[in-house]
């Protein structure tokens, strides 16, 4: 247990109607924190108001591990006994939290030392090597690479349980050739990835570093990983193998630190990716006028692709990525091929629209072989290039109600969105799981002309080392 309720000896203002939207008062604010002696039905006290708080099994969970979160920037909370391990727990997380503060000009330079080492899809390993001896300078000496690619790393705790992994992934959607050159300008950083996601794996080295500077012991195990294949066809193949392989039934909690900013993304969007090839005889395009054309059995499925409904909640969503095929103007092709991308929040929501896909295509062949009276018969085959998992961490839960709270101690306007990330994977497999951004603020993501403003950008690093401290406990 994180705290005994009967051991609640402070509450930490300012209650905003219950608990758990309490805010984290800094040291500077130490008088403002009132003892009063919560109990089963005891009043949460906020200024003029009050409400009777009513215990369920849930909320005293959230709230132990906020409370745990504000130990480690109070001094003077009282713990219960059993959860005193060590009396030195508290100056060195806060030794820690200052080392990441003195620290964002090396975590920043980390940024560009890591993006300015090609990433591209497949091609992560000379990044990968960066990040894993800069992971061993952090003190995590047993840094590896697994075999999928994975940069993996642990730092002991004082038990076994609760492990939480932090992962942030290491490629980029560039391809192999890309100029990886940051240019800086200030609190200004320009470069492809320098925001998505450069950032986050920095701040894992960060906080690694802090964590090991201030000697810090955490009840739990904290394993850092820089992750491969999580955009694009990469499908999540790095996080997969991370979770069912590498770290077989040993994730408690999952992080991922993925691009910029304060958001808390607790959905995970589904994907289903697939690429259809369309195959007929060819021909000379005057000479063999009238043969069936692969090309305009696609043309005829991604006109109706385009007119499909689908549903706002869970919102759902499509599109035709990429279109090939053919050697020249003037011969019908042999060859015709195209790329779908299928999304949702829901799984039976994606899996109904990709049975819907799949029908179109094969009606789209059958109305080009009519329509030519089946002269040069053309045919189709799919591939599926990916399948991302739909996932959901409940808001009221621990893990997200932990880093809402981290969030408005810092500063940082957190709010919960869904997205697709490696937390994906996490919540498909029932683990408790958040993707985080990194802190500062990015623009132009996936494009050449990324940047990142590091305004304010420290903030973001205390974020994942507060969390580290919270989500290690059991």
């Amino acid at each position: 247990m994180y705290l005994q309720h009967a051991s609640m000896q402070r509450a930490i203002p300012l209650c905003r109607g219950d608990l758990i939207s309490c805010h984290l008062e800094r040291k500077s604010r130490r008088q403002s924190v009132f003892p009063v002696a919560y109990h089963r039905g005891a009043p949460c006290v906020v200024g003029s108001r009050s409400k009777r708080w009513r215990w369920s099994r849930g909320t005293l969970a959230r709230v132990r591990l906020v409370l745990a979160v504000a130990l480690v920037l109070l001094p003077g909370g009282d713990v219960h006994p059993q959860q005193q391990t060590s009396s030195d727990d508290e100056p060195r997380a806060k030794a820690a939290l200052a080392a990441v503060r003195g620290s964002e000009t090396q975590t920043i330079a980390d940024q560009v030392r890591l993006c300015e080492v090609p990433a591209p899809p497949f091609g992560e390993r000379a990044r990968a090597m960066v990040f894993r001896d800069m992971l061993i300078a952090a003190g995590l000496r047993g840094a590896r690479i697994d075999r999928e690619g994975n940069v993996v790393a642990e730092r002991p705790g004082r038990m076994p349980r609760p492990t939480v992994v932090f992962a942030a992934h290491l490629d980029t959607v560039f391809p192999d050739g890309t100029p990886v050159k940051v240019r800086r300008d200030g609190v200004m950083l320009r470069g492809p990835g320098i925001g998505d996601n450069c950032r986050g794996l920095a701040v894992l080295a960060a906080v690694a570093r802090a964590l090991n500077s201030a000697a810090v012991e955490t009840e739990g195990a904290i394993i850092f990983a820089g992750t491969v294949g999580e955009e694009g066809l990469g499908d999540l193949r790095g996080v997969k193998a991370l979770l069912r392989e590498t770290l077989k039934g040993r994730a408690d909690r999952f992080v991922a630190v993925d691009g910029t900013g304060g958001s808390i993304t607790n959905i995970g969007v589904g994907s289903r990716r697939h690429r259809f090839t369309f195959r007929g005889s060819g021909g000379h395009s005057y000479t063999n006028f009238g043969r069936a054309n692969p090309a305009s059995a696609l043309g005829r499925a991604v006109a109706r692709i385009a007119e499909l409904r689908v549903p706002a909640s869970p919102k759902t969503t499509f599109n035709v990525g990429r279109i090939g095929g053919g050697t020249s103007v003037n011969a019908i092709p042999e060859e015709a091929w195209m790329e779908v991308d299928m999304r949702s929040t829901d799984e039976a929501a994606l899996d109904a629209l990709e049975r819907s896909v799949q029908k179109i295509v094969a009606e789209s062949v059958q109305a080009e072989n009519d329509r030519w009276k089946k002269n040069g018969l053309i045919t189709v085959s799919a591939e599926q290039v990916g399948d991302r998992p739909a996932g959901r961490t409940d808001q009221r839960s621990p893990i997200v109600q932990t880093a809402l709270g981290v969030s408005k101690s810092l500063g940082l306007r957190a709010t919960l969105q869904d997205s697709s990330t490696d937390a994906n994977v996490a919540m498909q497999m029932g683990i408790p799981a958040i993707a985080i951004g990194a802190g500062g603020t990015g623009s132009g993501a996936h494009s050449l002309t990324e940047s990142f403003n590091s305004t304010n950008s420290v903030r973001g690093t205390a974020r994942v080392l507060q969390l580290a401290l919270a989500l290690s406990r059991r």
